[in-house]
């Protein structure tokens, strides 16, 4: 895999149009200088830029094994950007979030999945939800399906609740071979039947290169930490050892996904 397998725009913010409170991160729609709309997660929000990393690794390791996901871009904020904006919180955000923040492309007339109303074959959802057991998401629940309909495709979206290990950053290997308990919650696991042929073809997809490539999409400054002797290198260096290692021992997490299934039906 090459180098340039991998690689994100780089955009303007150049009109914030309007909130999404959604959760505490209170990410935007704006407008960017290609004349595109973006759903822009910002680097001043509650967990700062490590949701914007789990994003970025979980959204890019999502479209490689060959899931619709909304390109990805990297998101530049002036920093003159907001000054005019009236709501208080808001423009502490951006003001916040000066430099590189993550853009999603906007996929206007999308809808919500219901799985009420569409149900997805058992592969497809297999796929899903070794995928999210693997990234450690705990947001793909029927409350929150953080999945899109749109042009009659299923699109994939909001992975910043992955990799929640580097929130305490304490014994992260020993993490990397848990199992996910959260996966019960999975709104895709009561038709995830086919669970063991995901975990065979996902995880020779995923090779060390692979993985490599994706995690040095990284900007270097969304890995300069508070509170951290590590530097940006190290960082960047426990996130590959961590999705190998949990990939290696993908059998723990599939096994709990398996079981988790078989105590629905």
């Amino acid at each position: 895999m090459s180098n340039d397998a991998f690689k994100l725009r780089r955009v303007n913010v150049m009109r914030y149009i309007t909130p999404l409170r959604e959760g505490g991160s209170l990410p935007a729609l704006a407008d960017a200088d290609d004349d595109f709309k973006y759903v822009i997660k910002f680097r001043g929000a509650g967990h700062g830029s490590k949701a914007l990393i789990a994003d970025l690794i979980g959204g890019e390791i999502a479209r490689f094994l060959g899931f619709k996901v909304p390109e990805i871009v990297f998101a530049h904020l002036d920093e003159a950007f907001g000054r005019t904006e009236g709501d208080e919180e808001i423009q502490d955000l951006l003001k916040g979030s000066q430099g590189l923040n993550l853009g999603l492309h906007f996929l206007s007339g999308a809808i919500n999945y219901d799985p009420v109303v569409t149900e997805i074959d058992p592969e497809t959802a297999s796929r899903i939800v070794w995928l999210d057991a693997y990234l450690t998401n705990i947001d793909r629940t029927f409350r929150n399906t953080n999945m899109l309909s749109w042009h009659k495709e299923l699109w994939l979206i909001d992975h910043g609740a992955s990799l929640y290990f580097h929130h305490s950053w304490i014994n992260w290997e020993k993490t990397a071979k848990t199992p996910f308990a959260f996966i019960k919650d999975h709104v895709l696991l009561p038709q995830a039947s086919e669970l063991e042929k995901a975990n065979s073809e996902l995880k020779k997809k995923l090779t060390p290169e692979v993985l490599e490539d994706i995690v040095n999409l990284i900007p270097e400054d969304w890995l300069i930490w508070e509170g951290t002797d590590e530097s940006p290198a190290e960082i960047r260096e426990v996130y590959l050892k961590f999705l190998k290692i949990r990939l290696t021992h993908s059998e723990i997490f599939t096994k709990q996904a398996q079981d988790a299934r078989e105590s629905l039906i």
